[in-house]
């Protein structure tokens, strides 16, 4: 059926539309030539839109002229066809095309624009190196394969703003031209033409503002919102990203999960149909530390972290002991093999690029133990290390005795390569956890300070406030992050709105009372006209369409991201200014001098 906007337009149908049904149909189709060939004169040209590919037939015996013309056709071309559906010959028939068992027999052609040779192929087999898609990536994006992540994407967009709005959620913008807030990353800042000297920042993201919004009794508010944050970049990190973010007043913290859960069911079915179950599993933050080394979880696999600290103690093995003896742990991870003793010089060397001073090791074979620290085990130890560890003949240990930072987060990379390297677990799968009860404050060794983990507005756990005054590290808050297999999606949090609670986790961090005036003062007026209690959430939207996808690339499904370098290759930003601009805007440039 033809699609009602489709009415307005000189074409009838897409390329991808048409079918066995429409066979004798007169049509008219528009598009870019994708691939050509020549068969005895006869001329075959693939034409793409981004609904699909029909083929169309150029025949000199049925229309000499427009034949001729076909034969100045390349590849990219647009053009606008007119013809009569027939169907293929039996074995011409492409059942991986939804129009495969049909093609059109041309009597018009129209060239609509001539394209000069393309720099890369448009073609999802052929794909060219990331500086080149950067490039030219208005070409890129003409892939079918990039077209259907858009598609997805979009469809995804969409089924997060029904839902929301199901569940009574007004969208409502915030704005772009910010105070510049301390977030975690440096902000993006944007000179003042009529302020002289005065600067916005742009927005990391719109957490002071949404919670405004609960103050003003919007009671449900969400965005689909632009965030810009001046980072280092990687795979899953562009300076341009954006949230599904949302604020609820008078909720709990069920209230809040279980809203996500609801958009990322709808989000899964509507984009790729898959059915995610819900509720998603919780675990509380220290459990997941200590099973697994990390705070956002791969849970398709197993192989969990084991700490031996109290057993190491009764060891005779020095590295152990030292490591304990420095406020250290050991900590040990059970593979399923039976590791060659390469394998272990490049795990030993893998686990010290990540900080660890070396692995220590013992391969469980039918004879026992082996490993050259064995001799300094007594058999009692040993055997409650390896009951601890679960450990069998034809799997190994691996140990790591550090501080306990190094010693989890060491562990946990040696967890996720073997994880991948044995082929743990299926890639399409989709694990999601929702990581709970995180401590409100951490400890900075290197300035000897309490840091916010998360954010410094968030609410302590009611049974937890007798710690505020007396030891910090105990105080755990109603935080919680969104994990999917390996990756954070997300965190929120139960806000703290009580103005003499938030003014004594200010004093544990060391902000005093006029600083953190100055710098959330806005918002802590705010608080003092009745602010309702809230909580909220932010979903990292370009992560979460890249990993439904199946992929951590989040460059492939933003249209126009930048490189390594925070560069756009295709536009060439950022670029110079103006001498002018900068004067109109009251800027002088001191650029150091480059050495020779």
């Amino acid at each position: 059926m033809v699609s009602d906007f489709l009415f307005t337009m000189k074409r009838t149908h897409t390329c991808g539309e048409l079918v066995k049904k429409d066979v004798k149909k007169k049509v008219v189709l528009q598009g870019w030539v994708h691939k050509r060939r020549d068969h005895g004169g006869i001329i075959f040209i693939d034409l793409r839109d981004r609904y699909g590919l029909t083929q169309i037939v150029f025949d000199p015996k049925h229309e000499k002229k427009t034949h001729e013309l076909a034969d100045t056709l390349r590849r990219e071309d647009v053009i606008e066809v007119e013809g009569k559906v027939r169907p293929r010959p039996k074995t011409m028939i492409n059942k991986k095309l939804h129009t495969g068992e049909i093609e059109v027999i041309i009597n018009r052609l129209d060239i609509l624009n001539k394209a000069a040779t393309p720099p890369i192929e448009v073609d999802d087999y052929k794909v060219a190196n990331d500086d080149l898609r950067l490039r030219y990536r208005y070409l890129d994006l003409r892939r079918p394969m990039m077209q259907k992540f858009f598609i997805a994407r979009h469809k995804a967009t969409m089924a997060a703003r029904n839902y929301l709005a199901s569940q009574n959620f007004l969208e409502i913008e915030t704005p772009f031209f910010v105070k510049s807030t301390p977030e975690g990353a440096r902000d993006y800042i944007v000179p003042s033409r009529v302020n002289p000297g005065q600067f916005y920042s742009l927005p990391q993201s719109p957490q002071l503002y949404k919670q405004l919004l609960m103050v003003a009794g919007f009671d449900r508010y969400f965005q689909v919102v632009r965030c810009m944050r001046d980072e280092d970049l990687r795979i899953d990190r562009q300076p341009e990203f954006t949230q599904i973010d949302i604020e609820m007043t008078f909720a709990e913290q069920d209230d809040v999960l279980a809203a996500i859960e609801g958009t990322v069911k709808a989000i899964f079915k509507e984009a790729i149909g898959k059915n995610i179950k819900i509720p998603f599993k919780r675990m509380p933050y220290k459990e997941s530390m200590d099973k697994y080394g990390t705070d956002k979880p791969d849970l398709r696999f197993g192989l969990e972290l084991t700490e031996i600290t109290e057993e190491a103690k009764e060891s005779d093995y020095g590295i152990f002991k030292g490591a304990i003896k420095n406020k250290g742990i050991v900590k040990c991870i059970r593979v399923p093999v039976e590791l060659s003793r390469k394998q272990i010089d490049d795990l030993t060397k893998f686990a010290q690029k990540f900080g660890a001073k070396g692995l220590s090791w013992m391969r469980i074979t039918k004879k026992g133990p082996e490993s050259s620290i064995v001799k300094y085990f007594g058999k009692k130890v040993l055997d409650k290390i390896l009951k601890k560890a679960k450990a069998k003949p034809g799997t190994s240990l691996l140990f790591i005795a550090d501080k306990p930072s190094i010693a989890n987060d060491v562990l946990a990379r040696i967890r996720l390569k073997f994880g991948e390297d044995l082929k743990l677990y299926n890639p399409k799968d989709h694990n999601f956890a929702w990581i709970v009860d995180y401590p409100l404050f951490e400890w900075n060794d290197e300035e000897k300070k309490w840091d916010p983990m998360h954010h410094i507005f968030s609410m302590p756990k009611k049974e937890c406030l007798k710690y505020m005054d007396t030891d910090p590290g105990k105080v755990l808050a109603s935080l919680y992050d969104l994990v999917l297999n390996g990756v954070e999606l997300g965190s929120g949090s139960i806000r703290n709105h009580d103005p003499t609670l938030q003014e004594k986790s200010f004093k544990i961090i060391g902000l005093k009372k006029a600083e953190a005036e100055q710098k959330f003062g806005f918002l802590l007026e705010a608080f003092k006209y009745g602010a309702p209690p809230h909580a909220g959430f932010a979903i990292g939207y370009d992560r979460l369409v890249a990993l439904m996808l199946g992929f951590l690339d989040i460059r492939d499904v933003i249209a126009f991201p930048k490189n390594k370098a925070a560069q756009c290759p295709m536009d060439g930003c950022p670029g110079p200014v103006e001498d002018q601009h900068l004067k109109d805007l009251n800027i002088k440039l001191d650029m150091p001098k480059k050495k020779k």
